[in-house]
């Protein structure tokens, strides 16, 4: 659906001036995901892409990896009393022989658009198990090219420009080709959204690609990288230590603080052309 944007009066305040006028808000709704019917997560996200964002959580959650272990998505009707369609629940059917998802991954509290972890019962049920190997990804990029990709991120957030306030998680190529841009209120549901699209596009692994993402790189993301095959992760802000953990242990390469000319390179520096460190 296209419920991206709400207008809503807002009393501005400028130099001293008032001004009473309309403000355009990006929206956030609940959004319902259920496999075989039954409830799996709640997340708060920005409507629109939904299927993307359903096909990514299950690709982070280590449930399906490929496009045809998705048989079917679709809206839920009767999500309301009267039986009318909210389009704010998805139901995913999984092929005859994919497992469903093991029951300690249901959310026992609701999945807020800052956190994608929320009601996991133990940092172990996080660390799936990836489907690919990013360690033995053999993309390389040269540092000119990645300082360029937060403005070519920036440049293509279309919502934002309205809003000012959505995440944007973003797949580039080596060459610093934009391959698939997605936004969200949730930095997560950005990410899931744009592994989503691969998934149903079937590209899995995103062998050779760069995840460039606004905000900072939590634990959450680089995981959501590695399971997708993605092998380098960047973010405009600072990682979590959790973060650099698992990209180390995982082989990933982390780049932080890329504003500028400048970046913090966490793990797998060896996949960027650099000088000799003194």
């Amino acid at each position: 659906m296209g419920r991206l944007t709400a207008r809503q009066p807002v009393l501005r305040i400028r130099d001293g001036v008032c001004s009473q006028r309309p403000d355009t808000l990006a929206a956030e709704e609940p959004l319902e995901i259920r496999v075989g019917g039954r409830p799996l997560s709640v997340t708060m996200r920005t409507p629109g892409n939904d299927f993307d964002l359903s096909a990514g959580f299950l690709v982070s959650e280590g449930v399906v990896h490929s496009a045809g272990d998705v048989a079917a998505m679709r809206y839920c009707a009767g999500a309301t009393a009267d039986g009318g369609n909210t389009y704010n629940v998805v139901d995913v059917a999984l092929a005859p022989d994919v497992s469903p998802p093991d029951a300690s991954l249901e959310r026992n509290f609701y999945t807020t658009s800052s956190c994608g972890l929320c009601g996991k019962a133990s940092l172990d049920a996080v660390r799936t198990t990836a489907a690919w190997s990013v360690a033995e990804d053999r993309l390389t990029i040269a540092p000119e090219t990645l300082v360029a990709l937060p403005e070519r991120l920036r440049a293509a957030q279309k919502v934002f420009d309205k809003t000012g306030g959505l995440h944007a998680a973003g797949l580039f190529t080596a060459s610093g080709e934009l391959l698939c841009l997605r936004e969200d209120v949730g930095r997560h549901n950005a990410v899931d959204k744009v592994v989503g699209h691969a998934l149903t596009a079937n590209l899995l692994p995103l062998r050779g690609t760069i995840l460039m993402v606004s905000g900072r790189a939590s634990f959450e993301l680089v995981q959501k990288a590695v399971m997708a095959g993605i092998p380098m992760l960047a973010a405009v802000s600072a990682p979590s230590s959790l973060a650099v953990d698992l990209a180390v242990e995982s082989g990933l390469t982390l780049v932080g603080f890329l504003r500028g000319n400048s970046m913090n390179v966490y793990s797998g520096a060896e996949r960027l052309h650099l000088p000799l460190v003194n």
